[in-house]
């Protein structure tokens, strides 16, 4: 028996062609499973991607890599910055000053850390205002006590851009040094919306404001610091700290929002672990199916014995459908889980906007929306295992066909 006839004989058990056989019925229900498993794995996989690519790109785009502090204000930061850049795994640094305040708008109060920034240049200002257009930046250099909030603190006071804020921060330190509360007013110039956790806590103004608010005068309380290697923080900011004098230490992202990070990553492989045993499911399903089929054509394996066919013939005659079985499966489930994947946030949209709710939010969630990172490395990855499960699982049906005596059969068969 040559190839062609093999194959001929596979697909003929495989695909009915408008015969309602019972092996067509079982490899149709092996082809369903496999299609159903492993467009939900693309799917949920392509989410947590996106999770993951929002987190770097989004978060980590915004949030420093390394943060350079100081036990005391930073008066000489233009040249603590310049021996920073000499650092090979540096690529921006950025000065800025914190300071703890209240905002007031009428009779609606909320907390939020203060952050300034330098708003003439223009890494810190791309870095840390993504979104907002050239006026909106604009105002927020030229105005001089101008802010940006983040829209959920904005949702919170029910502003929006042009209100004026009053900005008390407290004062601080012991006895006779203790410093006076301030009070500023603000006037809002832009809203920033990042769909991230960053919309519950920014509150963004001018350097030379932020060090005034924060009685610090020229003074700066850190630098933040962009690395070349997302992962080698660690590293880069212990070698920033031992060049620079006594009273610096340095943080980085692992230490607020490692465990976010740690905590997708883990989910994903806990993920593709429980949906890669349900792919090895539907192999499993395919051994019983291909053995039921074994047993519906065990007579005209006898045929096919006693017209010459060797016991190879017939074993590759199953393991050829086990593995069009799982070809089909793969090819199916593949383009689903692909065009599932695109369809996601749209009908995710769709259902938030038909409940009125939101599924997802920053309160809880680091981003507001479903992402979906769809990558062609991980449907070749869960093919290729798919596929080569399907055609291990045909083995034993095709060596149980293999072994078939045809006079027996033959034989039950007359009786």
């Amino acid at each position: 028996m040559n190839a062609l006839e093999r194959l001929r004989i596979a697909v003929r058990y495989t695909f009915a062609f408008g015969g309602g056989h019972l092996s067509t019925f079982l490899s149709s229900l092996s082809m369903l499973g496999l299609v159903l498993a492993i467009s939900l794995l693309i799917i949920v996989l392509s989410v947590m991607n996106g999770f993951d690519k929002e987190m770097r790109e989004r978060i980590l785009g915004m949030v420093p890599h390394i943060t350079l502090h100081s036990t005391i204000p930073i008066e000489d930061w233009k040249e603590k910055m310049a021996v920073v850049e000499r650092h090979p795994d540096v690529l921006e640094v950025t000065p800025f000053t914190e300071f703890d305040a209240l905002f007031m708008r009428g009779g609606n109060i909320e907390t939020a850390k203060g952050v300034g920034i330098d708003a003439g240049d223009p890494a810190a200002v791309a870095r840390q205002l993504p979104g907002l257009d050239e006026g909106q930046i604009d105002a927020f250099r030229e105005h001089p006590n101008s802010l940006i909030l983040g829209v959920g603190i904005a949702e919170q006071l029910a502003v929006k851009p042009g209100d004026e804020l009053t900005l008390i921060v407290p004062g601080a330190g012991p006895g006779l040094e203790a410093k006076a509360t301030r009070f500023e007013s603000l006037r809002l110039v832009a809203v920033l919306e990042t769909g991230t956790e960053l919309d519950q806590v920014a509150a963004i103004v001018p350097l030379q404001i932020a060090s005034d608010l924060a009685g610090l005068g020229t003074a700066v309380s850190g630098l933040r610091i962009t690395s070349r290697d997302l992962f080698d923080v660690t590293r880069v900011g212990w070698e920033l700290m031992n060049n620079m004098p006594t009273g610096y230490y340095a943080t980085n992202w692992m230490m607020t929002h490692g465990n976010l990070y740690s905590a997708i990553q883990l989910s994903r492989d806990l993920i593709s672990i429980l949906l890669f045993s349900i792919i090895a499911v539907a192999a499993f399903n395919v051994v019983s199916s291909l053995v039921l089929v074994v047993f519906d054509k065990q007579g005209n394996i006898a045929i096919l014995r006693t017209l010459g066919a060797s016991p190879r013939d017939i074993a590759i005659i199953f393991v050829l459908q086990g593995a069009m079985i799982g070809l089909v499966g793969v090819t199916l489930g593949a383009v689903l889980g692909a065009l599932g994947s695109l369809m996601v946030p749209d009908l995710v949209s769709a259902l938030e906007r038909i409940l009125d709710m939101n599924f997802l939010s920053t309160d809880v969630y680091p981003v507001s929306f479903l992402p979906v990172d769809l990558l062609w490395k991980d449907i070749f990855l869960v093919g290729a295992v798919a596929f080569g499960m399907c055609v291990v699982a045909a083995i034993y049906p095709a060596l149980r066909a293999a072994r078939l005596a045809p006079a027996l059969i033959l034989n039950q068969d007359r009786n």
